[in-house]
């Protein structure tokens, strides 16, 4: 038998790091926005100074609503405690349907742990949505699948 715990821990990690390396790009688009905006001296071609300043000022703009979206991913993953399942299927629940597995969390795309391929969904998904308050046995109808375990 399969220690669920163990999976849905790694899973969890999984996301961690996924929001991590997410962070750290745009970080690094960031810091390299200021860098080129910083380095920008006016030149006789003014209209391309402008024009290069606003590009970078957009981009900026771009990679603070990225970090928006990463920091409620982060608020999202504070919330999930992986130690306890339950009956009806919750944020951090791990989900074994006859199609695929699930773990609702937030959106990663898929991960596999010990030999186990499961989604990473956000509860704020299509799919996170159908599964939300389903229990064993019931089937929801993204590809017509039945739920045959929660953990």
């Amino acid at each position: 038998m399969k220690n669920y715990l163990a999976i849905k821990k790694k899973l969890y990690e999984a996301c961690v790091f996924f929001v991590e390396e997410k962070h750290n790009t745009v970080s690094t688009s960031i810091e390299s926005c200021k860098k080129a905006l910083f380095s920008e001296t006016k030149s006789s071609a003014g209209d391309k100074h402008e024009t290069g300043r606003s590009m970078l000022q957009l981009e900026m703009e771009k990679a603070s609503q990225q970090l928006t979206v990463i920091n409620q991913m982060r608020k999202v993953l504070n919330k999930i405690t992986f130690e306890n399942s339950t009956d009806c299927i919750c944020l951090g629940s791990l989900v074994f349907t006859n199609k695929s597995n699930y773990y609702l969390a937030i959106s990663a795309g898929k991960i596999t742990v010990d030999n186990e391929i499961c989604f990473a969904v956000s509860t704020n998904s299509p799919i996170g949505k159908q599964l939300l308050g389903k229990a064993v046995g019931d089937s929801i109808s993204f590809n017509e699948a039945k739920i045959l375990n929660i953990y």
